[in-house]
């Protein structure tokens, strides 16, 4: 099935079309489709998003009315493969953004990130300089953790656009992050990516799963152990809803 807006194939997981693509193929199609991607957004799906929009036709929209929505959850990779496209691989939020980074110093990339808290981003900051050399952070913004005025979100959009980034990493965790990116849509002169904790796994606030797990498709396991008490219900409702779902399907 093709997406009716990006350049890859897709395969429709509870309403939701997600990319059947890799890393090496991912960074391809955004370096190929930049400049005509300004202003648009990439999603990075998860079970947790997708049987969110699975049940929300409204957060659907917006999954689907990204240029991709990447299969960041193992299990949605390994649906695909399912389904018939053999070549179907993870690509995490996390790991696209650090090799955008680890490009952008050949590629002249200016980076804006935008979420999570002040502290953090100057972690961020650091890590990336001392990192990616080469890599231009255009600017960092940590909003506040309450809706912003009309007059507010004008600003920030402004302060965004007058850095002239090429990427816009949002971090604001899901849904949020979809949300805001589309509300932006055709406003931010940028291509946005929702990252989710990205952030804070590139500043060391917290650490990724080890290999083994990420290719077991075990690294929920890993982030739920590190913080249980807010990722419980998360994992356990949703990931038992994908479970149900796919021996349906």
């Amino acid at each position: 099935m093709k997406n009716h807006k990006g350049p890859l194939p897709v395969c429709e997981i509870m309403g939701v079309q997600i990319a059947v693509t890799d890393m090496k193929k991912t960074l391809a199609c955004i370096e190929e489709h930049l400049d005509a991607w300004r202003g648009e957004y990439i999603c990075v799906s998860n079970v947790h998003t997708t049987v969110t929009a699975c049940e929300d036709p409204a957060y659907r929209a917006v999954q689907n009315g990204a240029v991709l929505a990447l299969p960041d959850g193992g299990p949605l990779s390994q649906y695909s493969r399912r389904k018939g496209f053999a070549d179907a691989a993870r690509v995490t939020g996390p790991d696209l953004m650090k090799e955008l980074l680890r490009e952008s110093a050949g590629k002249h990339y200016r980076h804006y990130f935008y979420g999570s808290t002040p502290e953090t981003l100057e972690i961020l900051r650091k890590k990336v300089e001392e990192t990616y050399p080469g890599a231009v952070i255009a600017g960092m913004e940590s909003p506040p953790f309450r809706p912003l005025t009309p007059q507010e979100d004008a600003e920030a959009v402004a302060r965004i656009n007058d850095a002239r980034p090429d990427f816009v990493w949002v971090g604001l965790g899901a849904p949020k992050q979809e949300r805001w990116m589309a509300a932006h849509q055709g406003r931010v002169r940028a291509l946005m990516i929702g990252v989710g904790a990205a952030f804070d796994y590139e500043a060391g606030n917290i650490q990724r799963a080890p290999a083994w797990m990420q290719r077991c498709s075990l690294e929920w396991l890993y982030r739920l152990l590190q913080d249980p008490k807010r990722l419980f219900k998360r994992y356990f409702v949703t990931n038992t809803k994908f479970l149900w779902w796919t021996l349906r399907h």
